[in-house]
């Protein structure tokens, strides 16, 4: 089955200069991030492209092995996730070959955020930390570090910037994970902002402030 091409919404005024790759949670869609883009306001010369690919839809293990939208399978919903990290690293991959293209037109990798939430989230650190050409940023959003002990991450983005965003009344990804995806980030060397809001698995209004001032500090150069 051949990939659906994703979702982009492109500046209005100028040409792009940069890009924000987000990837969308479990049995989610990218369109999910249509009502977020808008409400960032970002400023019009710093000439931001969004683009939101779409998982492909695999047989899920924790739900039935129903078939949805999701970038790797979940066998166990423990604290302690248990997943396929090749579906995850596959995913990883192709999110990676999506950063070349945009490499490719033109886009300086430096100028380059990877964003995600939730399964997305996981699937982001392990497309950026072993991605071979620095990148902006990183943005993690109510997820965890599925791949904390296997990764083998690439020393070009050992100094990227990575912001991590989570509910504290998160009932899908319970904030421990957040807290240990931080704390092993950290002994491994990265610079890791923490931040939390009082919310459940989701985006919330009084969050995107927030996000918009990180991508403000990361693109606004």
């Amino acid at each position: 089955m051949s990939e659906q091409p994703p979702v982009i919404f492109e500046p209005e005024q100028t040409p792009a200069t940069a890009v924000v790759i987000i990837l969308h949670g479990l049995g989610a869609s990218a369109h999910d991030f249509d009502p977020l883009i808008p409400a960032l306001s970002l400023p019009a010369d710093l000439a931001v492209r969004f683009v939101s690919p779409h998982a492909p839809v695999l047989p899920v293990t924790v739900n039935n092995g129903m078939a949805m939208p999701a970038w790797y399978d979940i066998t166990s919903m423990a604290l302690e996730r248990e997943i396929d990290e090749d579906q995850l690293r596959d995913s990883a991959k192709r999110i990676q070959r999506l950063i070349d293209e945009q490499i490719a037109s033109g886009i300086d990798s430096r100028r380059i955020v990877l964003a995600g939430f939730s399964q997305g989230g996981a699937v982001a650190y392990e497309a950026a930390l072993t991605y071979p050409e620095p990148l902006a940023g990183v943005l993690a959003m109510s997820t965890y570090f599925a791949t904390a002990e296997s990764i083998d991450t690439d020393a070009a983005n050992r100094d990227t910037p990575i912001e991590i965003h989570h509910g504290t009344q998160d009932p899908i990804v319970d904030e421990t994970l957040a807290q240990r995806a931080a704390q092993r980030l950290t002994d491994m060397g990265y610079d890791v902002e923490y931040r939390t809001w009082p919310m459940a698995h989701t985006i919330s209004a009084d969050q995107v402030p927030a996000i918009r001032e990180w991508l403000l500090a990361r693109l606004g150069q």
